[in-house]
């Protein structure tokens, strides 16, 4: 049964089992919906005393009953506009078609279209013509995997793993690597997860879908003082953690331009316009490999200005690839 159990959701189950007319009792409604038996006696109060539900108790049936078959619940109150918003969440949902939490969560917002009464129902075959998500390719990842890092981050547990690097043969796994789980993170269609290696006595990242084996250890860990999800990942250019961050100025020119001003790419970014029609972007990140990768992606639109490590990885990665189209 769902851990998510608002009361209103109790109280349709249990409308819907008295209507049945199996003449439930608490023990039994509370069992079916694993809460205490309290817990089902004051919702049978509840709809007896707010709701004026004609609920009565059959001494010798043992269970509930209704002394006016006819009887229904008040609507709950939700206007069309946000049945509408959870219906576009649910589509929204198809970028995570290939993980462990598109059934999850699709299971989830299916539970919350059925408790919702028909009152609050609307026509919902047209989004799916109409309203389109292009989701990005993503990789598989192993269920139970993805379980057992979860049940370790939430327990803050450390774990050993067994993982594939990219290049390697995906046939042979290398050493297995105690490591103290930090966070999980979603990142262009991949799910990395963001630790604390033993081996190298430093911040790794590894990519879920290339972890071959989990188990979780007897140890427990903290994470260190002042390391959170913001130092780590706020400035959103990357996932892969270092703990050296540079001052970043790009020149656009003015055909890329419009795009650049209409998006905040960084949280902190600074945007300075120029004569020409063309802006430069300044922001400060420590992802600075998958800044340079966003860079190459606006072609001869994009010129780095500083810093020079970065300017000297765009032009080696330019060179290469242009060295592939010479005869």
């Amino acid at each position: 049964m769902q851990k998510f159990k608002p009361q209103y959701r109790r109280l349709m189950f249990i409308d819907r089992r008295i209507k049945e007319g199996a003449y439930p009792n608490c023990a039994g409604l509370a069992a079916e919906w694993e809460v205490s038996d309290k817990t089902i006696q004051r919702d049978i109060e509840y709809l007896r005393d707010q709701l004026d539900a004609p609920v009565a108790y059959d001494a010798v049936r043992h269970g509930y009953y209704y002394t006016e078959p006819n009887f229904s619940l008040p609507a709950i109150s939700i206007s069309e506009s946000d049945l509408f918003s959870v219906c576009v969440a649910q589509t929204v949902l198809s970028q995570f078609r290939n993980t462990p939490l598109f059934q999850k969560l699709s299971s989830v917002f299916e539970k919350i279209r059925d408790a919702l009464p028909d009152k609050a129902s609307i026509n919902t075959a047209w989004m799916g013509e109409r309203i389109l998500v292009f989701p990005e390719p993503v990789t598989q990842v192993n269920a139970g995997t993805w379980d057992t890092l979860a049940k370790a981050l939430r327990d803050n547990r450390r774990i050993a793993i067994r993982h594939v690097a990219a290049a390697g043969d995906r046939s042979r796994t290398v050493e297995e690597r105690i490591v103290d789980p930090y966070f999980m993170v979603s990142h262009k269609g991949e799910w990395y997860l963001s630790t604390y290696c033993h081996l190298r006595k430093s911040i790794r990242t590894f990519a879920v879908s290339r972890i071959t084996s989990v188990r979780i250890m007897d140890e427990t860990f903290k994470l260190p003082a002042g390391l959170t999800a913001e130092k780590m990942f706020g400035d959103r250019m990357g996932i892969i953690w270092k703990d050296r961050y540079y001052r970043v100025r790009i020149y656009f020119s003015p055909e890329v331009a419009p795009f650049i001003r209409e998006r905040q790419w960084h949280p902190a970014q600074v945007i300075k316009e120029r004569r020409d029609g063309g802006l430069v972007l300044e922001f400060t990140t420590n992802h600075i490999n998958e800044v340079k990768d966003w860079i190459l992606s606006w072609g001869p639109g994009a010129t780095v200005l500083s810093p020079g490590v970065l300017r000297e990885k765009v032009i080696s990665d330019v060179s290469r690839a242009a060295a592939n189209y010479r005869a």
